[in-house]
């Protein structure tokens, strides 16, 4: 299945009234993760910037939120005073470096905060995005664990860029996170690699 028929399938996934209720398997709390190959990256995103006005305009209407990780962390910085001293700090020492210092501001639960801050209420679809560029500051295990006991009516989609098998979520293909079970995989792929 190629990423574009996979995203197509996304579609009507996501209008599925099980999903909608929030009823995963064994009436567990709808938490989702839609994995593809890195260099779809811009395909998913330009995906993402059409999907919110299409689920506006289907039958019923449903409304989502985008929350993108990596903005969320940015924002946290920005509030406090911190940003353009990020910024320079990259500039000079790089992401390792960064990350080490700026992890005890941009911890998981003031990530929360700020997602619920974001988050109305109202929504029927949650979508996490920006999760590659948010690491190595934040783990996309680590957040989805600080989510579960905060947006537990809404079903959650995660876009990650990498693979999820059910347990394992694999970064970039590349980096191992935690375990993770919790999760639901959206439209799993066969292979999808280099067909466009």
């Amino acid at each position: 299945m190629t990423i574009h028929q996979r995203l197509k399938a996304l579609v009507t996934e996501l209008q599925n009234p099980r999903l909608l209720k929030n009823q995963g398997n064994g009436n567990e709390i709808g938490y989702y993760i839609f994995d593809y190959d890195v260099e779809h990256e811009p395909i998913v995103q330009q995906f993402i910037l059409e999907l919110q006005p299409k689920l506006a305009l289907s039958q019923p209407p449903l409304n989502s939120i985008e929350i993108n990780l990596y903005r969320v962390i940015l924002k946290i910085l920005e509030d406090r005073n911190l940003l353009q001293r990020a910024f320079d700090l990259e500039a000079k020492k790089g992401n390792t470096d960064l990350a080490k210092t700026i992890k005890p501001m941009v911890r998981p639960d003031k990530v929360v905060e700020k997602i619920q801050e974001l988050v109305q209420g109202n929504e029927d679809l949650i979508f996490i995005t920006g999760v590659g560029a948010s690491w190595p500051i934040m783990r996309s295990h680590t957040i989805l664990n600080n989510l579960h006991p905060v947006l537990d009516r809404t079903p959650v989609v995660m876009f990650f860029p990498g693979s999820y098998d059910g347990q394992e979520l694999r970064l970039f293909d590349t980096f191992k996170d935690d375990n993770y079970y919790r999760a639901f995989s959206l439209i799993p792929r066969r292979s999808d690699k280099h067909e466009y």
